[in-house]
């Protein structure tokens, strides 16, 4: 008899943005017609600009004429795309990695997902507390989480990021294995300066620590002396994978293009304490189980570097950090306690006293008919938290802080 994973049963309700979905669809169907404001998921409102278009239509007629026709192309990227990533997005800071160091992939949800397909089946995680759930729940799938009991997994070793630290982890006070950072922070919408995030690399290289660096909300960063990559920390190449998305950068939630950077130098030991290359694994792993992106996608992703695209670009994140000023604000003059905002599309805020999260999604949804994120989704530190986003029109980024002025 066929016996399935049963890591999966230990996996605690639906996804959490699944569960979103839920109960927004069962209130629109008791409730047809309602219009809901979307502030909730992080999926972008604004269309491709014209560069990333243009480029994407010009690779699809290529692809109707035969001596201009590509079939599979390369496993880790076209050069085109990696020399771009290279030159724009480390060159440019100061940052000289390998070309076969970058690898391009159909998003950094699904790297930072598989990525812990190198793991072993021991590997200690650690995350951040609140966390984005794909971290925890590729590991738990993997069997590493343990079980869970009263909102937590009992082998994860959780670094609460609140109010009260100022959304800065503490180190781990036990020895693990891999950490998961997010910055600009997934939900919380803040930073670590080069000071504090430089007292981790320096931690984890003196541990043996490998950190996987989520920098998806770079583009967003308008503060002074905030890394943009983890490489701009000196050492971070020993011990750092980074994972990188032009899905909020440059509006491909749905187009799908990203790339992780795996550098020679970060290593793995085996039992018999070989030590092997992260990097000869991932292109294992990549060319075994991934095709590669499409051609006029990976044309586009290339147009967000051209000098056009940079001031399209530039011009669309402006837009949304506008939206994420008007909440900010908005909340603030309300009286709700508020952080992030400032470099990330994410608003972070405190719920009403005598509310629990879920208690405040449902008050919002069914009175004020906007969605946002209940905090408790991102883990138990989120809990008592709520996080809107930046990613809808200026219109309905007003109109939603006023329903929630009248209603919230």
């Amino acid at each position: 008899m066929f016996h399935i994973n049963e890591n999966f049963t230990k996996l605690p309700g639906s996804y959490l943005f699944a569960e979103i979905a839920r109960r927004v669809k069962e209130y629109q169907t008791s409730n047809p017609g309602v219009d809901l404001i979307r502030l909730g998921i992080g999926d972008v409102t604004k269309p491709l600009v014209p560069a990333v278009i243009k480029a994407m239509h010009e690779a699809v007629e290529e692809m109707g004429h035969q001596d201009t026709f590509r079939g599979y192309g390369p496993d880790y990227g076209y050069d085109f795309l990696v020399n771009a990533i290279l030159k724009n997005d480390y060159e440019s800071r100061g940052i000289h990695l390998a070309y076969d160091e970058i690898f391009v992939s159909d998003g950094a949800k699904c790297d930072v997902g598989n990525i812990q397909e190198l793991f072993s089946e021991d590997t200690i995680i650690a995350v951040t507390d609140p966390v984005y759930p794909v971290y925890v729940d590729s590991n738990a799938m993997a069997g590493r989480a343990g079980q869970y009991i009263n909102g937590k997994w009992d082998r994860l070793v959780y670094l609460p990021c609140n109010a009260e630290n100022g959304f800065v982890p503490e180190l781990p006070a036990q020895p693990v294995d891999v950490l998961y950072l997010c910055y600009p922070n997934n939900p919380t919408g803040t930073v670590l300066n080069y000071a504090q995030l430089k007292k981790i690399v320096d931690w984890a290289i003196q541990n043996h620590v490998l950190i996987i660096f989520d920098a998806a909300y770079k583009a967003y960063v308008t503060s002074e002396y905030i890394p943009l990559s983890i490489y701009e920390i000196e050492g971070a190449d020993q011990i750092a994978i980074e994972c990188n998305s032009f899905s909020k950068t440059a509006g491909f939630t749905g187009t799908r293009c990203a790339y992780t950077v795996v550098p020679h130098a970060v290593k793995g030991a085996t039992k018999s304490g070989k030590m092997v290359e992260l990097n000869a694994m991932w292109k294992r792993r990549m060319s075994t189980k991934f095709n590669g992106v499409s051609y006029p996608v990976q044309r586009g992703a290339a147009a967000v570097y051209s000098d056009e695209g940079k001031i399209q670009i530039r011009n669309v994140i402006a837009e949304y950090m506008q939206n994420s000023k008007i909440i900010r604000e908005g909340l603030e003059e309300i009286g709700y306690t508020v952080y992030g905002g400032k470099d990330a599309p994410y608003i972070w805020m405190k719920v009403p006293d005598g509310q629990d999260s879920w208690t405040f999604f449902d008050h919002l949804l069914k009175d004020a008919n906007v969605i946002g994120t209940p905090g408790s989704g991102f883990g138990p530190s989120g809990e008592g938290y709520f996080r809107l986003t930046a990613f809808n029109t200026l219109e309905a980024t007003i109109e939603a802080v006023e329903r929630i002025r009248k209603n919230g």
